[in-house]
C-alpha cells in the first residue's frame, strides 16, 4: 500500500491534508521520517505512527475489530439523540474511520459491546442462524426465586411480538441478580424478557458476548481483538 492511501484509511485527512503532511516531513513510521507519498509499505508491519512527534493508535488494516466496555450514559449510534456516542471514546483520527457497532446497548447498559468495519463479520455475529451467546448480568427491581427462571427458560411471549423467546440459560446469584444468557438480538429484549415474566430490570450488564469479555477491562477501556 502507498504511504498515502495508508494515511488516508488511518483516519489521518483527506488526500490533499496527507499529501501535505509527507511533504512537510511530519509524518514518522517505526522511528523513521516518510517524506515520499508513493513509497509502499505492509499495514501489518506498522508500529508505530507519529505525527509532528505526536503518538497516534495505529489501526490494524483492512480490518479491525474492538472490544469495548461501554460504560453507562452512552448511546451506540453516530448520531446519539441524549448522551455521547460510544465512538466519541476513540481517538479523534479513528472517529474518521467508518465503523459499526456489532448490535447495540441501550444507553443505561453497560459492558461487552464489538465494534468493527467488517460487515460479513457484523453480519455473522448478529445472525440468529449462528446463536452467539450473549450472557447478562441483570439486577431485579423485586426480588426473584427459582419460578422467574423456569419461565424464562420456558419461553415468554413480548409485548407486541407473536413469538414466544426464551433464555438458553438463566440462573440466581441472589434474589435480585439474574444471571441470563440469550442467543437471539431482539429490540429491548432482555428486558421485555423480564418484564413479561412479572418483574423489572433495574440494572443491565452485558458480561459476555461469544467468546469475549471485559471482565478485566475498566469501563470506557477499549482495545483490539483478533476474531
Amino acid at each position: 500500500m502507498q504511504l498515502l492511501k495508508y494515511l488516508q484509511a488511518q483516519g489521518i485527512g483527506s488526500r490533499k491534508q496527507c499529501q501535505w503532511l509527507i511533504d512537510n516531513g511530519c509524518i514518522t513510521l517505526n522511528g523513521k521520517i516518510c517524506d515520499n507519498a508513493k513509497d509502499t509499505l505492509t499495514p501489518s508491519e506498522i508500529r508505530s505512527l507519529k505525527i509532528d512527534g505526536e503518538e497516534l493508535t495505529v489501526i490494524p488494516l483492512p480490518y479491525f475489530y474492538i472490544l469495548l466496555n461501554k460504560p453507562a450514559n452512552y448511546e451506540t449510534s453516530h448520531k446519539p439523540r441524549d448522551y455521547p456516542s460510544v465512538f466519541s471514546l476513540f481517538p479523534a483520527h479513528m472517529r474518521n474511520i467508518e465503523m459499526q457497532a456489532v448490535g447495540r446497548l441501550d444507553a443505561d447498559t453497560t459492558g461487552v459491546l464489538l465494534i468493527t468495519n467488517d460487515g460479513q463479520f457484523n453480519h455473522r455475529a448478529t445472525s440468529p442462524k449462528h446463536k452467539l451467546p450473549k450472557i447478562y448480568r441483570v439486577t431485579l427491581k423485586h426480588p426473584a426465586d427459582e419460578t422467574l427462571c423456569r419461565t424464562l427458560k420456558q419461553g415468554v411471549l413480548l409485548h407486541d411480538d407473536n413469538e414466544t423467546v426464551s433464555a438458553t440459560e438463566a440462573v440466581l446469584e441472589s434474589p435480585t441478580t439474574l444471571i441470563m444468557t440469550i442467543t437471539e438480538g431482539k429490540y429491548h429484549q432482555v428486558k421485555r424478557m423480564v418484564a413479561a415474566a412479572g418483574n423489572r430490570v433495574e440494572r443491565l450488564h452485558r458480561e459476555k458476548f461469544g467468546i469475549w469479555d471485559t471482565q478485566d477491562m475498566a469501563s470506557g477501556e477499549w482495545k483490539f481483538i483478533e476474531v
